[in-house]
C-alpha cells in the first residue's frame, strides 16, 4: 500500500474516532469530569505518549525562526480548539457538534483564499453561504429544553470557534510538516499546550473524584485521551504529510454520519426537523465549497 493510500486511511480513522467521541465524551461531562479538566487530561496524556514514541523518529532540533509558528499551531490546535469543543459539547448536543464540525472544510477554503490567495469560484462561494446559513440555523433555531444541554446556542457557537481554529491549525502546520517529522512536532506542540492550558484547566481537573469513577467512565476517559487526542492528531498529521489541508479537512464530512448514528443508537440524542434541515444545508455547502471544478476543455 502506498503512502497516499495510508494517508487516506489515517484521515478516515481519525474522523471515525472523532465521530464516536461526540457521544462518548458527552456521557462523562459534566457529572464526572468537567470540560476544562478533560482538556488537561488530554494534553498531558498526549504529551506523555508523543514523548514516549519520539525516539522512533529522527533526532531534530527546531530552528529558532520556527518557534513562533509552532506556538501559533499549539494555541490553535491544542488550546482554543480543544477548550471550545469540549465546553460546547457540555452546553449542546452530540448531533449538533457532529454537524457543526463539518464547517471546518469551509473555513479552510475561506482562510486559503485570504492567506494563500486560493481562487474562490461561484460554486465555492455558494457552498460557503449554504454552510454558514445551516450553521446559523442550528444556533438560532436549534434550541431545545434539555437537562444535559443547558445552553445550546452558546454551545453551537463554540463549535464554530472550534472548527475555525482547527481549520486554521491544518493550514498553519502544513509548512512545518514539510520540514520536521510529525513526532518532533507533536511532542513540542502538546508540551506547549500543557503549559498554556494548565492555568485555565487546573481548577476543574482538581475537582475530579478519581476514587468514585465507574469503570465505564475510566474507559471513556482513556478513549478520549488515547483515541480522540493521541491517535487522531497522529493520524491527521501523517495524512497532512501526503495530502493537502483541504483534502484532510474534507474527511470531516464522515463525522455527522458516524456521530449521528452513534448518538441515536446509544440513545444519547434524537433528530429534529431543524437538525435534519440544518445538517443537509451544512453538508451541501461543504460539498460545493470543496468540490474541485472540472478542468476546462
Amino acid at each position: 500500500m502506498n503512502k497516499r493510500s495510508l494517508a487516506i486511511l489515517a484521515a478516515l480513522g481519525a474522523t471515525t474516532i472523532y465521530g464516536l467521541n461526540h457521544t462518548i465524551a458527552k456521557g462523562v461531562m459534566p457529572l464526572y469530569v468537567k470540560p476544562f479538566g478533560f482538556i488537561l487530561l488530554r494534553v498531558v496524556g498526549a504529551a506523555i505518549l508523543f514523548w514516549s514514541i519520539s525516539g522512533l523518529g529522527p533526532k531534530e532540533k527546531i530552528e529558532r525562526r520556527d518557534w513562533g509558528r509552532i506556538l501559533v499551531c499549539s494555541i490553535l490546535g491544542m488550546v482554543i480548539n480543544m477548550l471550545a469543543f469540549f465546553k460546547g459539547l457540555e452546553l449542546s448536543t452530540p448531533i449538533n457538534s457532529s454537524v457543526l464540525v463539518t464547517i471546518t472544510p469551509i473555513i479552510v477554503v475561506v482562510l486559503s483564499a485570504l492567506f494563500i490567495k486560493e481562487k474562490v469560484t461561484g460554486q465555492k462561494a455558494l457552498g460557503i453561504l449554504l454552510g454558514l446559513v445551516g450553521a446559523l440555523a442550528l444556533i438560532l433555531f436549534g434550541a431545545e429544553i434539555r437537562q444535559d444541554a443547558p445552553n445550546i446556542p452558546l454551545g453551537n457557537t463554540l463549535f464554530i470557534v472550534n472548527a475555525t481554529c482547527y481549520g486554521s491549525y491544518l493550514i498553519v502546520i502544513k509548512k512545518l510538516l514539510d520540514k520536521y517529522h510529525p513526532f518532533t512536532l507533536m511532542k513540542w506542540l502538546f508540551t506547549i499546550g500543557v503549559l498554556i492550558n494548565l492555568p485555565i484547566t487546573y481548577g476543574e481537573f482538581m475537582e475530579i473524584q478519581w476514587a468514585q469513577l465507574p469503570m465505564e467512565v475510566i474507559g471513556a476517559i482513556a478513549f478520549v485521551v488515547i483515541g480522540t487526542t493521541f491517535l487522531t492528531y497522529l493520524f491527521n498529521v501523517f495524512a497532512l504529510t501526503q495530502l493537502r489541508a483541504s483534502t484532510v479537512s474534507a474527511f470531516t464530512y464522515v463525522q455527522p454520519l458516524i456521530g449521528i448514528l452513534f448518538a441515536l443508537f446509544s440513545g444519547k440524542d434524537h433528530l429534529t426537523s431543524i437538525k435534519i434541515l440544518a445538517a443537509a444545508m451544512v453538508l451541501l455547502g461543504v460539498y460545493l465549497s470543496s468540490k474541485r471544478p472540472k478542468p476546462s476543455p
